[in-house]
């Protein structure tokens, strides 16, 4: 298998979404093809990553005629015209693209985009929504990542009446089914957890958790 490096990524679509992935992958070294169909968006993103093309997805032969057909992953990032991302996806899939991503704008574009060949179809602003959601149950919640449907991986400031206490009578795991992954403490993250140190002010917590615990998040100012 190729390392991530030796990888070659597409982006069709420069709006806001597709143009922020390009800068992004291009920024982590990887190889990125930027594509649009208007000029003013490719010229904006050209000094910001490796190749910047003026095409229509839509059309097959323009797609081929710049390698698409060499790409690893291509993310079809103009979720607003189904019938483009259609023509789009189904172009990739001829052309031989190994992964395809796309965004939808609504749950019942994401079906139609997985049906006709999409390997991944994600809804940004309805994510953006529900991460924001979640961070807004308690301000002791920093940042959080969705692992799937039911699971994530968020980090926390410890309560108050969890200082001085160590994780072992905290009692998390069964308590809560939480499962502390990782202590930030004076900046300094550590990811070999000692179940018996004590939890000090100003700790943060990286925490594995289901997603239910957000429904029940304040009765962890009860834990002792």
């Amino acid at each position: 298998m190729n390392n991530e490096k030796n990888r070659t990524y597409a982006v069709l679509g420069l709006g806001i979404f597709g143009s922020t992935i390009a800068k992004n992958l291009t920024h982590y070294g990887l190889d990125v093809i930027a594509i649009d169909k208007d000029m003013d968006q490719v010229e904006r993103i050209n000094d910001s990553v490796t190749h910047a093309v003026c095409l229509n997805i839509t059309d097959i032969d323009q797609l081929r005629a710049v390698g698409m057909d060499d790409v690893d992953c291509a993310i079809v990032a103009t979720g607003s015209q189904l019938e483009d991302s259609i023509i789009c996806i189904m172009n990739l899939k001829e052309l031989g693209v190994k992964r395809i991503i796309a965004k939808a704008k609504n749950r019942k574009y994401s079906e139609v985009l997985l049906k006709i060949g999409a390997d991944e179809v994600v809804l940004p602003e309805k994510e953006i929504g529900k991460r924001l959601a979640k961070r807004l149950v308690s301000p002791d919640i920093i940042e959080l990542f969705d692992i799937d449907n039911e699971n994530s991986i968020v980090e926390i400031h410890v309560l108050n009446n969890w200082v001085g206490h160590s994780l072992t009578q905290l009692d998390l795991r069964n308590k809560f089914g939480i499962n502390v992954i990782g202590i930030r403490r004076n900046n300094r993250l550590t990811l070999t957890v000692d179940p018996n140190d004590y939890i000090m002010e100003g700790d943060e917590l990286i925490i594995a958790c289901r997603n239910d615990l957000f429904d029940r998040f304040s009765e962890l100012e009860r834990v002792i």
